[in-house]
């Protein structure tokens, strides 16, 4: 029975960041360390565990079965005391400290960063960190403690959740390249634009079930050809003639239009999107992030 009293903290801090990043080199940025060190740490801490966790081939890392399960346990205790060290952090008020925010890409773009960029005028000692995230991935890292707020875009699709505000609205349009210029000619039914090339943000995201279901209530289904990681590179991509995407009219420029990037007239118009924060029910902010919900609460526009 293996006495896990014995084992080093540092060999298990070690095992997160190489199973995080699957990545010995990323581990030991991430690290500051060596990557001799590094893999000497896994290789104890396997030693000491009797088990194989990774599995290393042609500069590829996964992990084994027995890592997955017990990344499962470690990834949840260490993010755990990560958040409690940036909310000791945190704690210290406007006068330094820490603010963690979950934004997507789209709320970052469209509504956060004209907000960010007053606050960091008025507090330039408070430590911003900004994680990019898609709006799933944002509410699990606020109800984690991850996060102090999250400005996000819908759907959210929440039941009992952090608390959500509306901030703006925001309308996407469909575009498309030179290369698909003459489908910009008259008015386009979805039906006919899903037999074009699409491009979309991941099935992970809100973005790719907000338009799910959006094909789906026209009788469609959506099936992007190309998947994007972040909503600011599908832009780059029509222009690319690589397929035709939805973005926000926010990210479109007047000059671009009518000569890299058409704009498509829809017979069935996107629904409007909200960017909203969401907020902590069961946690009090600390005067950081309280001062920073006070910016974006009154930022926010009709709807």
């Amino acid at each position: 029975m293996v006495n896990h009293m014995n084992i080093s903290y540092d060999y298990y801090r070690t095992f997160y960041y190489v199973a995080k990043y699957r990545s010995f080199t990323q581990a030991a940025n991430a690290l500051m360390n060596s990557q001799p060190n590094i893999t000497r740490s896994i290789k104890n801490l396997e030693r000491e565990l009797d088990c194989r966790l990774f599995i290393r081939s042609n500069r590829q890392v996964r992990l084994t079965e027995e890592g997955e399960r017990l990344y499962r346990h470690v990834a949840i205790a260490f993010e755990q005391l990560l958040a409690g060290e940036e909310a000791l952090i945190s704690g210290r008020g406007l006068n330094g400290g820490l603010l963690r925010i979950a934004a997507t890409e789209v709320a970052l773009h469209a509504f956060l960063l004209p907000v960010l960029k007053k606050y960091r005028s008025r507090y330039p000692t408070v430590h911003i960190k900004l994680i990019n995230d898609s709006t799933p991935s944002a509410i699990a890292d606020l109800q984690k403690g991850l996060a102090d707020l999250a400005v996000v875009t819908t759907p959210t699709e929440m039941v009992n959740g952090p608390k959500e505000i509306p901030l703006m609205p925001v309308q996407e349009v469909a575009v498309c390249g030179s290369a698909f210029s003459r489908l910009a000619d008259k008015p386009l039914s979805l039906e006919a634009l899903s037999h074009s090339p699409m491009i979309s943000l991941g099935k992970a995201t809100a973005t790719f079930d907000f338009y799910s279901r959006f094909f789906s209530e026209h009788g469609l289904v959506f099936t992007p050809d190309i998947e994007a990681a972040t909503a600011d590179q599908i832009l780059p991509m029509v222009r690319a003639n690589l397929g035709i995407g939805f973005v926000p009219e926010a990210f479109l420029r007047e000059a671009d239009i009518g000569t890299t990037v058409f704009r498509l007239r829809l017979s069935e118009p996107v629904p409007l999107r909200r960017v909203c924060l969401l907020l902590p029910e069961e946690r009090l902010l600390g005067p950081a992030a309280r001062e920073l919900e006070r910016m974006l609460v009154a930022s926010r526009t009709e709807f």
